[in-house]
């Protein structure tokens, strides 16, 4: 588990980005879960992303390799609330690839973070 405080010691990167969700461009500042699966030595193919609300949805782990997508704490440099997609929100750099383009990936993005389990993770949960 990390806090705020533990994420923000790995190091913060910048996306500027539109999103499906704001108008305009948006600066989030957040941890590269390139860099967060690599630290927690995530195994599979996938993560298990939980939302406040109980929303569940399953990331592919190569996502956060193959792009650099972030886990924002900060929306224009202000922490993330709760109202705003907060406390942590999971941001894909769309504006830099025509493949974070395409409609049928969009709605899975949802933000309002609870928890981010990789494969190996639920495994050891069983």
């Amino acid at each position: 588990m990390f806090d705020r405080a533990a994420l923000e010691k790995l190091g913060m990167q910048t996306v500027e980005t539109t999103t499906p969700w704001f108008s305009g461009k948006i600066r989030f500042d957040g941890i590269s879960l390139s860099k967060l699966m690599d630290l927690v030595a995530a195994k599979g193919k996938s993560a298990r992303v939980i939302a406040l609300n109980d929303y569940t949805t399953i990331v592919p782990i190569d996502d956060f390799h193959k792009f650099p997508v972030i886990l924002a704490l900060k929306m224009n440099g202000e922490y993330m609330r709760v109202r705003d997609k907060g406390p942590l929100f999971i941001v894909y750099p769309y504006d830099s690839s025509p493949d974070l383009q395409i409609k049928s990936i969009i709605p899975d993005r949802r933000g309002r973070l609870r928890k981010l389990l990789s494969s190996n993770s639920l495994s050891r949960q069983a």
